[in-house]
């Protein structure tokens, strides 16, 4: 077979092109700036602790000499004098206001929440809109009438006047994030658990709120917080020392022709302590509690 007449085939092969090394560049650079930004927050949010911590085992001479330098030695005279006065009275107080209400605005918002996400009712939705509605009310306008209506009550100067405004104004906020939370359980399992033979309240206690652990948590450190550095509300309706909460003790700790600085520190250290050993034991459910609600499916 003669090949003259073939025609001979030629492939050209072209340049390889250039993989553009911008996207992993970019990507590079993101990461870096991620990790900068965090430091500064790190840097922002730690230097306030490290100096409360610091002061509080110097002496009121090494702090006066340097504020940012190392004690010459790791005392713990601050906290003694601290705990010999009334801090402990005070740390009961903020513990029994903070502990009741937290319950009681878990207990109240878990059910109203609940009524919102899964049943029907007459007038439903304006309800719950009037309930929102009190998120957007400056809550120390109403000092005056708080102020007259614990008088009323017979509870001025007592613990008891902190637990209803600290309820009150906590509700809106609470029973808005658990009521997004519960939206988004499926239907599904409690129509198991009413076939199974459940009431209304046996489901929402046994398949709802075990599923809701995150949401739960969120709003109780939410207003653990808010309830433990209260202090506008507690200097108006509290008089009596005996009756002080935390933040009110810490302002004792404050002298007329002087501030004994290191003492002060080592009070806000102790009563900081609950309050960060919380958020550290609890802060993955309360993040997943705080972006559960924007993951509607």
């Amino acid at each position: 077979m003669s090949t003259r007449g073939m025609a001979t085939a030629t492939v050209q092969v072209g340049p390889t092109p250039r993989v553009s090394r911008w996207p992993i560049w970019r990507q590079r650079l993101s990461t870096l700036m991620s990790y900068v930004l965090a430091l500064v927050w790190f840097v922002v949010a730690f230097t306030p602790i490290f100096f409360m911590v610091l002061t509080a085992f110097k002496t009121i001479r090494e702090f006066l000499i340097s504020p940012w330098a190392l004690p010459s030695q790791w005392r713990l005279t601050n906290f003694a004098s601290v705990w010999a006065s009334r801090f402990p009275t005070y740390l009961t107080n903020s513990l029994i206001v903070t502990g009741v209400s937290v319950l009681l605005i878990v207990a109240l918002s878990s059910l109203a929440a609940y009524a919102f996400a899964r049943m029907a009712f007459p007038g439903k939705r304006p309800f719950f809109l009037l309930i929102l509605a009190g998120m957007m009310i400056p809550i120390h306008i109403t000092l005056i009438p708080v102020y007259i209506l614990t008088q009323w009550m017979g509870v001025y100067d007592s613990i008891l006047a902190l637990i209803g405004p600290y309820v009150g104004f906590a509700l809106p906020i609470s029973v808005f994030i658990l009521t997004e939370f519960f939206a988004q359980i499926p239907k599904e399992l409690e129509d198991a658990a009413r076939i199974d033979g459940c009431t209304p309240f046996q489901t929402f206690y046994r398949i709802t709120l075990p599923l809701a652990t995150p949401a739960l948590a969120t709003v109780a450190i939410y207003n653990l917080i808010g309830a433990w550095n209260e202090f506008i509300f507690a200097s108006v309706l509290l008089q009596s020392p005996d009756a002080f909460t935390l933040p009110l003790g810490l302002r004792q700790l404050f002298g007329q022709y002087g501030i004994d600085t290191p003492a002060v520190m080592a009070a806000v250290t102790l009563g900081s302590l609950p309050t960060i050993l919380l958020f550290i034991l609890f802060q993955e459910k309360v993040v997943s509690g705080l972006t559960a609600g924007a993951l509607r499916s």
